[in-house]
């Protein structure tokens, strides 16, 4: 701020403290998201069983309030999804955790998500990997989610606007693959692009006879195994056209 000489002294110090006010008040809301955090791992995810270390701090230190709309920070710690427009919405924190537990993720691996939605996904992935690839098909939802991700510092995330079910082969072949709107089959696409061995995660059915997936490719063949009812937006795209 420029002030000539005979700006009042009385003006500069309230600006001062005006400003000052400011940064306590933003360190005090950080200090109150952290907690929150803390709170949110210990009694909704690791009491519910998910024991990866890795993981648990993921979910600890990325800022989830940042990633729903400003009027819902307040219940962003909350044990339930929330909506963040479009007719979309951010899973419930135990999902999250859940699924990136079951995928194994390692250090250095290529992880496709089918369906940026808000990017907390996405952030919590690249806390485990420097090479995470994410989709999302509404172009108003996916625009805003990589300009959140890109404030935060995820630089090595990398969004598309596109069709999921028909996966990225530009960089395919991937260590695992999440998935988080729910088809009503396992997209033949995104096993064709999982590298042998290669995990993914998924929700497949229609309504509240969903079930989460985890999906191994061995051998060119898929093994599949049940893991719990789940409820999620539908998957759309090219996979519902007549």
């Amino acid at each position: 701020m420029n002030c000539s000489p005979n700006c009042p002294r009385w003006f500069v110090v309230s600006i001062f403290f005006l400003v000052l006010g400011g940064v306590v008040m933003s360190c005090r809301q950080n200090h109150q998201y952290q907690d929150l955090r803390k709170q949110m791992v210990k009694g909704q995810i690791a009491t519910r069983g998910v024991a990866d270390e890795n993981v648990l701090a993921a979910m600890r230190k990325v800022p989830r309030h940042e990633f729903v709309p400003e009027g819902l920070r307040q219940a962003a710690y909350d044990d339930r999804p929330l909506p963040i427009g479009s007719g979309q919405t951010i899973s419930q924190p135990y999902i999250v955790a859940l699924m990136t537990e079951v995928l194994r993720i390692a250090p250095g691996e290529k992880v496709l998500e089918i369906g940026t939605g808000s990017g907390y996904q996405a952030a919590i992935l690249a806390e485990l990997t420097d090479q995470v690839y994410t989709i999302e098909i509404l172009e108003d939802l996916g625009h805003r989610a990589e300009q959140t991700l890109r404030r935060l510092g995820y630089s090595q995330v990398e969004v598309k606007i596109g069709d999921g079910y028909l996966g990225w082969e530009e960089h395919a072949p991937f260590d695992a693959i999440i998935v988080t709107c729910a088809p009503d089959h396992i997209p033949k696409p995104l096993v064709d692009q999982l590298v042998e061995g290669g995990r993914m995660v998924i929700p497949v059915g229609r309504g509240y006879g969903q079930e989460l997936y985890l999906v191994e490719k061995k051998e060119g063949q898929i093994r599949q195994r049940g893991i719990i009812p789940v409820l999620f937006v539908p998957m759309t795209g090219e996979h519902t056209e007549p």
